[in-house]
């Protein structure tokens, strides 16, 4: 099974940190100076690196890739859009996951499973960095797969090999705030 390109790009960036204080991480902000142009997402007004940024993770890694970026993808509950991306009835390798979380949501992409059948999740903002974490499958509200852009809108749906999820390892702790 070949590698997602949305999948691919976000693994770049494996370990990428926020930085507590003043000082911003250089990559985000760019990431957000970005936003704006990759379909019809709105644009960031702010330009620092503590606002929850999961969704701007998410929206980097598809709008470079060429795939759809919802209009508020700075909400986690954006991403749940049946109109602009099929959704799913199970988690496929590769499909925005949504969750609930005290306080708000949280966005990410579903990369595999653990041996207790946690999602393990590529996402931002995941301890304040860009991380592959467990989640436990009871958060998730919504598994979506990305439409591509090409000037407009065209849904599209994952192949069916991508519904076997890969079992990675994990100490068996759950993210439980992504905050």
């Amino acid at each position: 099974m070949s590698e997602l390109a949305w999948i691919a790009e976000g693994r770049k960036y494996l370990g990428l940190r926020e930085i507590k204080g003043s000082k911003h991480n250089q990559t985000l902000l760019r990431w957000l100076g970005d936003m704006g142009q990759y379909s019809h997402e709105s644009k960031a007004w702010w330009r620092d690196d503590e606002t929850p940024w999961c969704g701007l993770f998410v929206g980097h890694c598809l709008g470079v890739t060429n795939r759809y970026v919802v209009k508020n993808w700075f909400r986690a509950s954006a991403w749940a859009d049946s109109l602009v991306m099929m959704r799913l009835d199970q988690p496929a390798y590769g499909c925005i996951v949504t969750f609930t979380r005290q306080g708000g949501g949280h966005v990410g992409f579903v990369v595999g499973k653990d041996t207790r059948g946690n999602l393990m999740v590529l996402g931002g903002n995941q301890g304040d960095a860009v991380s592959i974490a467990a989640f436990a499958m009871s958060r998730a509200t919504g598994f979506y797969w990305p439409s591509k852009w090409v000037g407009k809108l065209v849904k599209s749906v994952p192949s069916a090999t991508r519904y076997t999820l890969p079992v990675l390892s994990s100490t068996g702790k759950l993210s439980t705030n992504e905050a």
